[in-house]
């Protein structure tokens, strides 16, 4: 018998919806107390973790399709899934509202001082002295123009913002004024007021921003990632805003996480952290359904058409 495997809590509603679509086949939850049912004779899983790989991938495995819950697909095992022949689908999409709104929340804070006035607010220190600006007619340079790029692109135009936009086609894309690729990466971070990092970590991305590329910022940008930690260099980054290369920097994503206590980057004034918060909202699983269903009728149906199909050779 086929059977579908989900990792996840999705509810009753999807739960009938999934049974209308594929009513002959077994559905079995791997979570709370079912957590530890075996997965290996899954043809379809939704979700994965890190137990995964040691039960579904081995010769002669049922395994066709995976739908991930989250977009990051950088720890998944892609050699196995070419020597399978397993389909990989992301959640690419599902962050774009919450992670563009925490990086405008981001700009909007250093732009009004808001970073600093919390601080004055917590030793009950009234300041004016903070030289206050504004995002209208500043540039926003983007590196990785997808869902979640194109989304901050759209929120900064509204404010007014000129915006730059880097990827490795060079396919120009809505709202991006101007379109940056590898050869000509650094004119775009020469050029911002805010560079903001929503890449995905692949061989290519990681350290892109290196200290080479945070000394030619300008010394009033700011850098914000809430991408991968691993597509910039830590250590540099940190030497970057001791030696203010850069004004600073507003992080949701780190080399190491939880970030280590002795990291100086929690001490620094000019430094806003989120803890890998700025995906989290309440339609989280709204919109990983929005994917998972149509791409359910799409293999059911034997057609190739799914949504977020990620390359496996090029890891995205």
């Amino acid at each position: 018998m086929h059977k579908l495997i989900i990792l996840r809590d999705i509810g009753d509603e999807y739960t009938d919806e999934i049974k209308k679509i594929i009513p002959d086949w077994e559905i079995a939850f791997a979570v709370g107390d079912n957590e530890g049912i075996p997965l290996r004779d899954a043809e379809i899983l939704l979700g994965w973790n890190k137990h995964t790989a040691e039960q579904c991938l081995y010769d002669g495995t049922p395994l066709k399709w995976v739908q991930t819950w989250s977009a990051g697909v950088n720890d998944m095992p892609f050699e196995a899934f070419k020597k399978y022949d397993i389909i990989l689908t992301n959640a690419s999409g599902v962050h774009s509202v919450p992670i563009s709104e925490t990086l405008i929340g981001m700009m909007l804070a250093f732009a009004r001082k808001i970073n600093t006035y919390i601080r004055n607010q917590m030793s009950k220190k009234w300041d004016r002295s903070s030289n206050t600006d504004e995002l209208f007619d500043k540039t926003a340079g983007i590196l990785g123009v997808g869902a979640i790029g194109l989304e901050v692109a759209r929120l900064a135009k509204a404010l007014g913002m000129r915006t730059l936009g880097f990827r490795y086609s060079g396919k120009p894309a809505d709202y991006v004024d101007e379109m940056y690729g590898p050869s000509n990466l650094e004119e775009l971070l020469k050029k911002s007021d805010y560079v903001i990092n929503v890449l995905p970590l692949t061989n290519d991305t990681f350290h892109i921003m290196n200290e080479r590329r945070f000394e030619i910022m300008k010394p009033t940008a700011y850098y914000l990632n809430a991408g991968r930690g691993s597509t910039h260099d830590e250590k540099a980054l940190i030497k970057a805003l001791k030696e203010k290369w850069i004004a600073g920097a507003g992080l949701d994503v780190f080399e190491q996480e939880p970030l280590p206590l002795e990291s100086p980057l929690w001490d620094m004034d000019n430094v806003i952290i989120t803890p890998h918060t700025a995906g989290d909202n309440g339609r989280y699983v709204e919109r990983v359904m929005n994917i998972f269903i149509p791409n359910l009728r799409a293999y059911i149906s034997g057609s190739n058409q799914f949504i977020n199909k990620i390359d496996l050779d090029k890891q995205y």
